[in-house]
């Protein structure tokens, strides 16, 4: 017994049919975020290269990959995470390289954050932050 289908296939249909179809089907994929999985959204792209940066800056002052600060790095679950996790980052430079280096180093991992986080979570600039006491 053979049983038919109500729905066309795409092959039967003609030419501009078979571009509109793939067209829409496409973009409603697009819609629900329906990618392959061998391609990184723009996010995740950028979630991996801030917390490389932050590895980095970390392994450079000798922390261990088991250290609790490393460990909380490398798994981070999403890019505020890591956000807050800068002011681990930066307590470990300036331990090393004393508070003015570390906030130049953090000044550099922060910039990367541009255009990614919610604006109730990007940095302000503090109008104390620049001036010097005499």
């Amino acid at each position: 017994m053979k049983i038919q289908s109500d729905t066309v296939e795409r092959s039967n249909l003609p030419p501009r049919a078979r571009w509109t179809a793939g067209f829409l089907l496409s973009g409603v994929q697009s819609l629900f975020g329906n990618r392959s999985a061998s391609e990184p959204s723009r996010l995740q792209v950028a979630i991996r290269d801030i917390r490389q940066s932050m590895l980095d800056c970390l392994v450079q002052y000798g922390v261990d990959a088991k250290s609790s600060v490393h460990m909380r790095v490398s798994y981070a679950s999403d890019i505020e995470d890591l956000w807050y996790l800068r002011g681990d980052v930066m307590a470990v430079i300036a331990s090393n390289d004393g508070e003015v280096v570390a906030k130049k180093k953090l000044a550099q991992i922060s910039d990367r954050f541009n255009g990614w986080l919610p604006k109730g979570l990007t940095s302000r600039t503090s109008p104390l932050g620049n001036q010097v006491s005499h």
